[in-house]
């Protein structure tokens, strides 16, 4: 099952519909969706490896819109939608009492360490608006690191994307397995760093 999914959104590189969706799932992840976009960028990219600086940067972009969206629920809507989203993703809030103590600490600086590495990213979003954290800052920080993350992932599979993609036809691992269990355990890396360090 999961090469067949696979081997469908990678034929989705060649079309209009995976932009489509690369962009709406990148948008989604960065305020509602708990899985992370990037197997989905990797597998496009994997399909396509010459189109993937273009699929990083509509990645970041999808996440950076994502992010604004995010920022407006904390800042605008927190009481009526933004506290029952992050109750669903931190329901004791202790992380989002960590990224208190972040912005206390960090502020933009905290923003881009979330938008590059796999600590979750929409607690930030959320948070940015509900700390009023200066919009601009926000912004800036997202674009940085967003585009960083994804044109970064990107790069990788313009050059490695061929075997990687070959190695997945003809039988090795199950590819989607490896990325999600790979980005798994670094967004439990990021959680437990974002929690106890």
């Amino acid at each position: 099952m999961p090469k067949l999914a696979y081997s469908k959104l990678a034929e989705w590189s060649h079309k209009p519909q995976g932009v489509h969706l690369l962009f709406w799932y990148a948008l989604a992840e960065s305020c509602i969706i708990p899985v992370p976009v990037d197997p989905l960028l990797i597998t496009l990219c994997a399909g396509a490896p010459t189109k993937s600086l273009r699929f990083g940067l509509i990645c970041g972009a999808g996440s950076v819109v994502g992010g604004v969206l995010g920022y407006a629920l904390g800042h605008y809507a927190f009481d009526s939608l933004g506290q029952t989203l992050l109750q669903f993703y931190d329901p004791d809030l202790a992380t989002f009492q960590r990224v208190e103590d972040i912005y206390a600490q960090w502020g933009f600086w905290g923003v881009l360490m979330a938008a590059v590495t796999p600590i979750p990213y929409k607690i930030f979003t959320i948070a940015s608006g509900v700390f009023d954290l200066p919009f601009w800052q926000f912004l800036l920080a997202s674009m940085i690191g967003r585009n960083v993350r994804f044109v970064g992932v990107a790069m990788l599979m313009a050059v490695g994307g061929d075997r990687l993609h070959h190695w997945q036809k003809t039988g090795g691992v199950p590819l989607a397995g490896a990325i999600v269990g790979g980005m798994a355990v670094l967004t439990l890396v990021g959680v437990y760093s974002l929690t106890y360090l």
